[in-house]
């Protein structure tokens, strides 16, 4: 068996960046970036006011009260055009162009007006509650970095920079079969001794939020044929679930060996998931995720969730945090362990907890849980209080 790390580095070292693409910013969410988001524009590309008020020379403002006579207006998208000279004033609003010869703007709670002149009873110094030119970004400046997966805060910056399209990496086309003759869909009759498969679901829906394209190919029976016909699904990574263990009818290796399966590594020091394949259909690479549904579940968090990551050609951290014990734990043995918990605040701090059942066939734990405490192999016993590591779930 090899370790958690071992395994990991070993994947995400055999998927390389996908080819990338171009796409409207509106269709860009959750998009990974191929190349540098470079701005179009400066923000702002003209000084402009930041409150309602009047665009003043400060020199004017320095005694107060002073009498101004005003010349004109600039409400945002309507710039005054002309020049504010000594004594004169720009009626301005928030987003409006500061005219030229202003120099900083006096807020309108401390002016009194009437029909052609203004009072300022309180001074404003020079720049007060102007946006100079670029404040924000300027032409050329690099927003986003390669390898940055665009949220909706990403989003409005690129529109911001007059930047419509970016450079994408493909989204990588997953495709996974379940394995059982005992497996049948949801709503589906019951076959005699059967189950109903329930991990494809998760999986899809994880597989989504992290960069990918879910394609389900559906229950393979036990049965060499047909799990062989995976080898004809053209994906960027095929993943099986179930099969992968020793017994009579885990047939993935077996199956898949005439099509040209190349395995690199089986069985990984943990629990919940250690009968898990990684290796190469031909040049596709193929995951055997374990069937039972917990296993499945955890491995995918651990293993696809950096390969699907590689091929968009970024890093994943696990979101690894400390949390105090609520209630002690057992020596572990020399598998890596996830254990189902739930955390709790006390006075401020994390404590967290695991479910006393760790039994990889309950769904039920496994949406009860918020998180995973991570047992290092061979950890000693810990008693309430003590620090440990978690996995937060989503």
């Amino acid at each position: 068996m090899i370790s958690v790390e071992d395994a990991t580095q070993r994947i995400v070292s055999a998927l390389k960046p996908l080819d990338a693409e171009t796409v409207e910013i509106a269709e860009a969410a959750g998009r990974v970036l191929a190349e540098d988001a470079i701005a179009k524009a400066t923000q702002p590309p003209f000084p402009v006011s930041s409150m309602d008020g009047y665009a003043v020379r400060s020199t004017d403002v320095q005694t107060v009260p002073a009498r101004l006579h005003v010349i004109g207006t600039s409400p945002a998208g309507h710039p005054f055009n002309g020049k504010v000279s000594e004594g004169e004033a720009v009626r301005i609003f928030t987003g409006g162009v500061v005219p030229d010869g202003a120099d900083t703007i006096v807020i309108q709670e401390n002016t009194e007006a009437d029909k052609t002149h203004v009072t300022v009873k309180s001074g404003a110094k020079s720049g007060q509650h102007i946006r100079r030119v670029g404040l924000d970004f300027t032409r050329g400046n690099v927003l986003l970095a390669k390898a940055k997966r665009l949220t909706a805060r990403d989003l409005s910056l690129l529109a911001a920079a007059d930047i419509a399209s970016v450079f994408v990496r493909r989204k990588p086309t997953i495709a996974f079969a379940a394995t059982g003759d005992e497996l049948s869909r949801p709503g589906e009759p019951r076959k005699p001794g059967g189950i109903v498969s329930s991990s494809g679901y998760g999986l899809a829906a994880m597989i989504e939020n992290w960069g990918g394209i879910p394609r389900d190919l559906g229950i393979l029976p036990d049965d060499a044929d047909a799990i062989a016909s995976i080898a004809d699904e053209k994906a960027d990574l095929l993943v099986t679930l179930g099969g992968a263990s020793v017994g009579d009818h885990d047939l993935v290796q077996r199956a898949l060996g005439p099509k040209g399966f190349a395995l690199d590594f089986w069985k990984i020091a943990m629990r919940p998931g250690k009968p898990l394949i990684f290796g190469k259909l031909g040049d596709t690479p193929l995951l055997g995720l374990p069937g039972n549904p917990v296993s499945s579940f955890v491995c995918a968090i651990l293993f696809l969730q950096p390969a699907i990551a590689s091929m968009l050609g970024t890093n994943i951290m696990l979101p690894i945090r400390n949390a105090k014990l609520a209630v002690a734990l057992a020596a572990n043995d020399a598998r890596q362990d996830y254990l189902r918990a739930r955390t709790q605040v006390r006075d401020g701090e994390f404590f967290v907890e695991a479910f006393a059942v760790q039994d990889s066939s309950m769904l039920k734990i496994l949406a009860d849980a918020d998180s995973l405490i991570v047992r290092a192999p061979n950890a000693p016993h810990a008693n309430p209080g003590e620090t440990v590591e978690i996995l937060p779930l989503c």
